[in-house]
């Protein structure tokens, strides 16, 4: 190493001893205290943080392998109050043009009139009906789903990961995750039925967003 370059590197090592010192020392001070307890969870309005969320989909592939897909863009709030968490509202949409598999041609193909049809019909809908709580952390949300202009009931299977003051957003936090199983056919998305399996698992994680002091 030249004497030339050896002060820019030295300086970058020493910088970058310093930010991982002071990041350690920040660590404790920035991990949020999070607590499962739904009680404790603020009542409100909640939006998702789309930063930190996913929303996936698996199929059985003729029994060769599961194929998973991806969208990027969709939204979930969540209102109500933590005291009666039965009597919360759940709804989330989902831009059926944003969906994502590594393969651009065959989006556009899964995209197209013989399969989600998003020129015709761009948005997917959840809106609950019914919040049955199953334990003390997960709940079974009921709801609607309207998918590909046709509506049919779907129940997720939420569980509540815990909630707690987030320093680095300036917000209150809670995380969930969701899973469900829905029939394509239901939903008129029939190509290759019985080929392919009908039954398709979705999967969401989830952060919610409320600022503090905002109803």
């Amino acid at each position: 190493m030249t004497s030339r370059s050896f002060g820019p590197a030295c300086f970058a090592s020493v910088a970058l001893a310093g930010l991982a010192a002071c990041t350690s020392v920040l660590a404790p001070v920035l991990k949020p205290n999070v607590t499962t307890d739904v009680v404790k969870l603020e009542g409100g309005n909640w939006q998702l943080d789309p930063a930190h969320a996913a929303l996936t989909f698996k199929i059985d592939h003729l029994g060769y392998s599961t194929y998973i897909g991806r969208f990027e863009r969709f939204d979930v709030q969540l209102s109500g109050a933590a005291d009666n968490p039965a009597d919360a509202k759940v709804e989330g949409r989902v831009d059926m043009s944003s969906l994502d598999i590594a393969n651009d041609e065959f989006a556009e193909t899964l995209m197209g009139a013989d399969w989600f049809n998003a020129a015709n019909f761009p948005e997917a809908r959840f809106q609950s009906t019914r919040i049955v709580m199953t334990s003390e952390t997960t709940a079974d949300v009921e709801g609607i789903l309207t998918l590909h202009g046709k509506n049919a009931p779907v129940t997720l299977a939420v569980t509540f990961n815990g909630a707690g003051f987030d320093r680095l957003r300036n917000a209150q936090v809670a995380g969930f995750s969701a899973t469900t199983e829905i029939d394509r056919t239901v939903f008129g998305i029939s190509r290759f039925s019985g080929l392919i399996t009908d039954m398709v698992r979705v999967e969401i994680e989830a952060e919610l967003l409320k600022t503090p002091g905002v109803t």
